[in-house]
């Protein structure tokens, strides 16, 4: 039973003062069903062109205006979650099968095994680390998944001389660095390029390129400050809790995990057989959100049975699975109900004109820069991946065609700017999970890690630059 100290129930209680992400959008959905009485009512005529639906230039009108009743904003919410329900039930199967992956307990087998072998080897420890957790957050969105891991990354920095911060570092900023390239990510990537109409996973060629760009500034900032920490253990930023670590003489366990073995070995075979053949079933089959979740479900019951842990248990884990993506998941029906008020209020394409008349004027770049900001502000509000590309995207994909920006560029606007800052705001679940396991305070890690957000920021920025002026698709 987990026993709370008068400090985290302190610290529990600032939290509550940060309003519910839930209660946020419940509250947008109530502004947006007032807006319907002060906002004029308009449309623009939208055509079918390559399997898309485009909005027509020059083609807004002002109708008769439709407000939202009482009722009708609560019916929103159930018709949010029916029109999402593809998204939904993609993340929750896609949820659950990476349940099961982790009941095997390959991933965290695989990682101790790759990490205990660099133990001796100081100068690769922090980079490698690091690219492995990146793989997992571009290929399955890990993110909470790797606070487990933070406790072996502590002990193991400190054994080589460096601090706490080093050691939830190297886990959390890689799997952060792999989440905000995106390559293959599920659940924000996925989810976007779908609400947008664009093929899934295209444009993987520049976001790669990208990514390697994002990883490298994190592997220099890590690596630079370890540097600077064992050199002169007084420039850690948590400089006190190191010394009273030293004080207990002993380190944070690391947990128990089984030696890496056959079973675990051809587990991990499975899922890179499986992540390739879905890139190969995208890419030349044309396979879309229904074929992957079947492609992903196969993996999980395959790597289950091959890991051999009996059926019962395999269910018990798939279920699991899927209620830890529950809050994304869901907040993916509450986020299209905000979709669904402005639509039936016909106030949606008013404010995509508006929008696309404030910055018709600059150049393209800027534009999709705006667009980028915008999402980096929004992410505080609405951390969860799937529920910001389900309340942006479809304000920003016909706001996109209006500009004349391929919505490819507007799907990495939200890409970044919901990546990017979760490694520092105080909304972000898994943020908050690494320093709570750390036991890191949350402004130290602010002072720790804020030139890297603004590193990230500025490759964000002149990557959209380049998105646009190459034109990405």
């Amino acid at each position: 039973m987990k026993v709370e100290s008068p400090q985290q129930e302190v610290v529990v209680e600032k939290k509550r003062k940060i309003p519910h992400t839930y209660a946020i959008i419940f509250a947008i959905i109530i502004l947006a069903a007032i807006a319907t009485y002060l906002i004029p009512a308009g449309q623009f005529e939208r055509v079918e062109q390559d399997g898309r639906t485009i909005v027509v230039q020059d083609s807004y009108q002002v109708v008769e205006s439709n407000p939202i009743s009482f009722f009708e904003l609560f019916k929103a919410i159930p018709e949010g979650m029916s029109k999402g329900s593809a998204i939904i039930f993609y993340i929750f199967l896609v949820g659950g099968a990476f349940g099961i992956i982790r009941e095997t307990g390959t991933i965290e087998a695989g990682i101790h095994k790759a990490v205990r072998k660099l133990e001796k080897r100081e100068k690769l420890l922090i980079p490698i680390t690091m690219i492995i957790f990146s793989i997992a957050g571009a290929t399955t969105g890990m993110a909470e998944e790797s606070i487990i891991f933070v406790p072996i990354g502590i002990a193991i920095a400190r054994a080589m001389g460096y601090d706490a911060i080093t050691g939830t570092a190297m886990i959390s900023i890689g799997a952060a660095s792999g989440f905000i390239g995106g390559m293959m990510n599920p659940f924000t990537v996925g989810v976007a390029q779908s609400i947008a109409e664009v093929p899934l996973f295209s444009g993987i060629g520049f976001r790669f390129a990208v990514y390697i760009f994002v990883l490298s500034m994190a592997i220099f900032y890590v690596m630079r400050y370890a540097a600077k920490v064992k050199n002169n253990p007084e420039k850690s930023v948590i400089y006190d809790i190191e010394m009273k670590e030293k004080e207990k003489q002993r380190e944070r366990p690391a947990g128990q995990f089984e030696e890496f073995n056959l079973r675990h070995a051809l587990v991990l075979l499975i899922i890179a057989g499986g992540l390739a053949f879905n890139m190969y079933g995208v890419f030349e089959w044309g396979w879309y959100l229904t074929e992957l979740t079947a492609s992903f479900i196969i993996i999980g019951f395959a790597s289950g049975v091959v890991g051999g842990i009996g059926i019962n248990r395999m269910f018990d884990a798939f279920v699991d699975g899927m209620k830890l993506v529950a809050f994304g998941a869901l907040i993916v029906g509450f986020a299209r109900a905000i979709l669904v008020v402005m639509e039936n209020g016909l106030i949606i394409d008013t404010m995509i004109n508006g929008l696309a008349s404030a910055i018709s004027t600059l150049p393209n770049t800027l534009n999709a820069v705006g667009m980028f900001f915008v999402q980096v502000v929004i992410n505080f509000f609405i951390p969860s991946g799937s529920g910001q590309a389900a309340t942006t995207m479809p304000i920003m994909a016909p706001l996109a065609d209006l500009l004349g920006i391929e919505r490819q560029v507007a799907v990495l606007a939200f890409q970044y700017g919901d990546g990017i800052t979760n490694s520092i705001i105080p909304t972000s679940a898994a943020l908050m999970g690494y320093l709570a396991v750390a036991g890191i305070p949350y402004e130290r890690w602010v002072k720790f890690i804020w030139k890297l957000i603004i590193g990230w920021l500025f490759i964000g920025a002149l990557a959209l630059v380049a998105a646009v002026l190459v034109g990405v698709q």
